[in-house]
């Protein structure tokens, strides 16, 4: 009997040991330079302390009967398919000719990603970044190095950027789309890109070292747009963990467009190029597509019924979206007061004049919210402060007031104020243009530049992103100083810590409090010298913008 005991001891013991190893050694998987996604085998390359995989298909290519279509699978692949260079670009003409890509070529053949992980074993859970890029839903590519994610990688964030299709290709309805749609909908494919991008990362980044379960996103411009519809969608809120905003966000006063009205116009924009069914335009080549269809401006997001069901701005009033942390902010000169004037003289009273085209009756009061009562105050942070926010700074601030009052998730509110340097003496006769590069200078440049230096320096549309992704040295164009590579550390790192804790704050860091219940918002101001402000009188000027909109709804 006693002989009996032991030996199953013994047996018992062999098997919990067995278990152990067995559990060990998935534990030690290892994340190789050959990693095994849903749909085959991806090889990278290593560098910088960080795997690379470029180039890796998220979806099916969206070309053919696909043109036009709500994102598919992705074809499987035997074998191992390298992924160490960037794929397609999206198609788009040279809108902003300063944007600097890395892709292979243009094409509608273009729903690739890129991952750059630290991970050594599976198991390590890392967070996840994805990255959207901007330009206005009508340029831009996850391959700009602007975005590139090595930097963050090295602080412990799998770095992730994903294309989506642009302009006519992303943002186009019409009533046989509509029809032949299995939700009957349409025109909402660049967002749909990007949902399927992050269900490819939710189902697939665990074999990269990735955590499905922290995945933040984040974006600029209308990459911010972005993520603020995706943190609405039902097709995406409830795979995130936290959501960042740089400077836009598709609310009040942006308007969305019901699918009835997107059909329409869509119809319209094909007859008016002698394009009488949809089979005619999906027979045109890519090239002659994008050349009758050049983009007229950033896209609105239609009800389709299935990315949206109803506005953001529904969607946030009744506290619908993902409940998870947000972190959203806008830059300090993300326009002027030149914008509007045009051409007339720099005068408060015609500023005023041409203000009031836009405010109505409401001119004086938005005036005295924004403290504009002189001609010295035109050239002061007052007009720069009430040029942005009419651009992107008020719908930023918006978003995150929705999202403070409808969520018990914490929102941090930023404002980064720095500068870039000057453009570097070796590139010549060039200035700085609004994706980070360079264009030649010409004598309006240097005219309406004579006119900008009576303005304070700040950082206009666009300047953070090198900033906040550490990847000052991946843009030669500029002369960046010590105190450039200091403060983009100190946003990097704000940015790590979101993604890790849901909570910017970390060891060494200026402390940034959430606004969650706070009379007057505490508003983190990056800087040389970073820190923490609230200003009633900017609260107040948000105020009275919103009962502008809301009075002409």
């Amino acid at each position: 009997m006693i002989k009996r005991h032991f030996t199953s001891v013994r047996i018992l013991m062999a098997a919990m040991v067995a278990m152990m190893m067995t559990a060990c050694t998935q534990q030690k998987a290892e994340v190789t330079l050959q990693v095994k996604t849903q749909a085959g085998v991806v090889e990278g390359f290593a560098e910088d302390s960080v795997k690379k995989f470029l180039g890796v298909p998220f979806a099916a290519a969206p070309v053919g009967n696909l043109r036009w279509q709500a994102p598919q699978p992705v074809v499987a692949w035997e074998g191992v398919r390298e992924a160490k260079a960037f794929g397609n670009d999206p198609m788009q003409p040279n809108i902003f000719g300063d944007m600097n890509f890395r892709g292979s070529g243009r094409s509608e053949d273009c729903l690739y990603l890129n991952i750059w992980t630290p991970a050594n074993f599976a198991d390590e859970g890392l967070p996840v970044l994805i990255y959207f890029n901007g330009g206005g839903l009508m340029a831009g590519s996850g391959s700009e190095p602007r975005y590139d994610g090595t930097a963050i990688a090295q602080l412990g964030v799998i770095g992730v950027t994903a294309n989506y299709r642009e302009g006519i290709f992303g943002f186009f309805a019409h009533p046989e789309l509509t029809a032949e749609a299995s939700y009957k909908g349409s025109g909402n494919y660049g967002f749909l890109d990007q949902v399927a991008a992050i269900q490819w990362v939710k189902d697939n980044i665990a074999a990269f070292g990735g955590n499905p379960k922290r995945i933040t996103i984040v974006g600029e411009s209308a990459g911010s747009f972005s993520t603020s519809l995706l943190m609405c969608s039902p097709l995406s809120k409830g795979n995130l963990a936290g959501v960042m905003g740089s400077s836009g966000a598709e609310v009040l006063p942006y308007e969305a467009t019901a699918q009835a009205d997107a059909d329409a116009a869509g119809k319209q924009l094909l007859e008016s190029k002698g394009l009488m069914s949809l089979a005619d335009a999906r027979a045109l080549s890519a090239d002659s597509l994008q050349a009758l269809f050049p983009p007229r401006g950033m896209a609105n997001v239609v009800i389709d019924g299935y990315f949206m069901k109803e506005s953001a701005d529904d969607v946030f009033k009744k506290g619908e979206q993902a409940q998870v942390p947000l972190l959203v902010g806008w830059n300090s000169q993300e326009g002027t007061p030149l914008q509007t004037l045009r051409n007339q003289e720099p005068t408060l009273a015609n500023y005023k004049k041409a203000m009031t085209a836009t405010f109505g009756d409401m001119t004086d009061e938005i005036f005295q919210a924004y403290g504009l009562q002189t001609d010295d105050d035109l050239f002061s942070l007052k007009s720069l402060n009430l040029a942005g926010d009419l651009f992107t700074g008020f719908v930023t601030w918006k978003w995150a007031d929705y999202h403070s009052k409808t969520s018990k998730q914490p929102v941090y509110r930023y404002k980064y104020m720095h500068a870039r340097p000057q453009v570097s003496a070796k590139m010549g006769n060039m200035v700085g243009a609004l994706a980070g590069g360079v264009r030649e200078m010409t004598d309006e440049d240097r005219r309406q530049q004579a006119i900008r230096d009576k303005f304070p320096t700040g950082a206009v549309h666009s300047a953070d992103i090198e900033y906040a992704m550490g990847n000052l040295a991946t843009n030669e164009f500029y002369d960046w100083q010590p105190e450039d590579y200091a403060i983009s550390k100190l946003f990097l790192n704000y940015y790590a810590n979101f993604c890790k804790y849901g909570n910017p704050n970390g060891e060494g860091l200026p402390q940034w409090t959430p606004i969650n219940g706070q009379e007057v918002a505490p508003v983190m101001y990056i800087d040389v010298e970073s820190a923490e402000k609230a200003d009633a009188a900017t609260e107040n000027a948000y105020r009275t913008l919103e009962k502008f909109y809301l009075s002409r709804k």
